[in-house]
């Protein structure tokens, strides 16, 4: 991570005042296993009022930026999406959206764009730090790793 980046994301981290719902101790669950994978880069895009950005990519990634994004969505409570580009995942319990069906649902919340920087996605949207759905998430981000590191 470039150092403007890493000092963003540090400097956001620690101004961050977690809630009942958790959502800053499921960030940083998410920030470590991502940090942990072999060949990971990590890019944090912060957009204050809007999003907060934590991207991974691939070392071998060739097609895409990115392999997942996890988005601090500016609510209150704070809550997080993490999206995947649609083909990189499987998502056998159905518990993900459409980016589309899930920017339509909280559009007036989020104010994000459809889809993933322009792409059909799936994403997962977590409101309390939920250890089953973490881990879950955590299934489709070791998926999107794996599917990334084929170039």
């Amino acid at each position: 991570m470039k150092t403007e980046a890493q000092q963003a994301l540090e400097q956001f981290i620690e101004e961050w005042e977690e809630s009942s719902e958790k959502p800053k101790a499921s960030f940083l669950k998410f920030k470590e296993y991502l940090g942990d994978k072999s060949g990971v880069a990590l890019d944090f895009i912060p957009r204050a009022g809007v999003t907060y950005s934590l991207r991974a990519r691939q070392a071998n990634q060739t097609e895409k930026e990115l392999f997942v994004m996890v988005d601090v969505i500016e609510d209150n409570p704070r809550w997080l999406s993490v999206c995947f580009y649609g083909e990189m995942i499987t998502d056998p319990e159905e518990r993900g959206d459409f980016a589309s069906e899930a920017r339509f649902r909280r559009a007036e919340q989020s104010r994000l764009p459809e889809g993933l920087l322009g792409e059909d996605a799936a994403c997962f949207d977590l409101e309390e730090n939920d250890e089953a759905l973490i881990r879950y998430i955590q299934a489709r981000m070791d998926e999107a790793w794996a599917y990334a590191a084929k170039g």
